[in-house]
């Protein structure tokens, strides 16, 4: 079989992406996730009597910590093939993401193991936010004149 009929073949028996659906659904959880940390930031504003913005760090650790706490039970994948990038996008999907690269590896030892691997998919992910704010603000310094 050539590469054409081949590429026909496969072309016809992939199932196709209802983009508008998943845009609508990544769109509605991550606005519900919003409201969550929101939430969050009022109620340990709140509760502790303290500035929002450092209720914020209270909410971000909320956030992180149920991230992992439903990787390790195994329920944020099967939420995320709903909820799509809803849930990848915020800071979940970067606790998620850390916490499956150690989960993976934990048998391999703590240093060569977890220590070694949990910065897998987060570090390129870290690295080239670092590099691209690095890049913008060299544009803007430049463009803006100081």
């Amino acid at each position: 079989m050539d590469q054409k009929k081949y590429k026909i073949l496969v072309d016809k028996h992939t199932p196709k992406e209802n983009r508008l659906y998943n845009g609508l659904v990544a769109f509605i959880i991550g606005g519900l996730m919003g409201m969550l940390g929101q939430f969050l930031v009022s109620f340990y504003s709140y509760q502790f009597d303290i500035p929002s913005k450092e209720a914020s760090v209270f909410m971000i650790v909320t956030l992180v910590f149920l991230g992992c706490f439903l990787t390790c039970l195994g329920f944020f994948d099967k939420m995320v093939s709903f909820a799509r990038c809803g849930l990848i996008i915020p800071i979940t999907g970067f606790a998620h993401s850390m916490m499956s690269a150690a989960l993976e590896y934990k048998r391999e030892g703590l240093v060569t193991g977890i220590g070694a691997n949990i910065f897998k998919l987060a570090g390129t992910v870290i690295m080239f936010g670092v590099v691209s704010a690095y890049l913008f603000g060299l544009l803007r310094v430049i463009l803006m004149g100081g």
